[in-house]
């Protein structure tokens, strides 16, 4: 235990999730994109949220673009910064799930270890890992913020796909081609694996 936390202790509270949970009469998850710059990510979270939003539940978008303009703004992109990044994430979500809300989180995560991470840090069935697969020639040519081009010109270092590795989930809950189906139709496809999986109510 490093001396930051000799002298913390968790303090015990009254209200507990499962009372956040019922209050807002849903179950709390998370559910993780992943996936190249330019798969999907932020497209298909947000119709997902919209899509559970008319179904009157509780959720919260994180965006890796959003969460590094604010809570995140002082880490870079080497993998260190990286791993932080994801680490701050987890924790972010983690609280959400207590608050009883569907924690809906768009991050490239390129490793495999910080995806991992988040996914230990929650109880058994609380972590659906989406896998948003996309050919990086797709990704390439969508290019939405022009990032891949500042990387082949060396603008941009340790671009994810690029010059920096991008490790694909092993077992993910779901896998989304963006390439081979609408961002409508993948958020369907999802909201059927969480009434299928007792996630959510019809």
């Amino acid at each position: 235990m490093s001396n930051a936390t000799n002298n913390v202790f968790r303090q015990k509270v009254k209200i507990q999730k499962k009372d956040r949970q019922v209050q807002k009469a849903n179950k709390s998850f998370v559910i993780w994109f992943t996936g190249l710059s330019g798969s999907g990510k932020s497209s298909l979270a947000n119709e997902l949220e919209f899509l559970l939003y008319k179904r009157n539940l509780s959720t919260y978008l994180l965006d890796g673009d959003n969460i590094r303009l604010g809570l995140n703004k002082d880490l870079g992109f080497n993998s260190q910064d990286r791993m932080e990044n994801i680490r701050r994430i987890a924790e972010v979500s983690k609280l959400f799930v207590d608050a009883g809300v569907i924690s809906i989180a768009a991050f490239i995560s390129p490793y495999i270890a910080e995806r991992n991470l988040a996914r230990s840090m929650l109880e058994v069935g609380e972590f659906i890992e989406i896998y948003v697969k996309c050919p990086i020639t797709v990704c390439e040519i969508r290019d939405p913020k022009g990032l891949y081009k500042k990387a082949r010109s060396g603008e941009i270092k340790e671009f994810t796909g690029i010059s920096a590795p991008y490790e694909e989930p092993i077992s993910p809950e779901i896998i989304i081609e963006t390439h081979k189906v609408s961002i409508s139709n993948a958020a369907e496809q999802i909201v059927q694996y969480l009434l299928v999986n007792k996630l959510i109510n019809n």
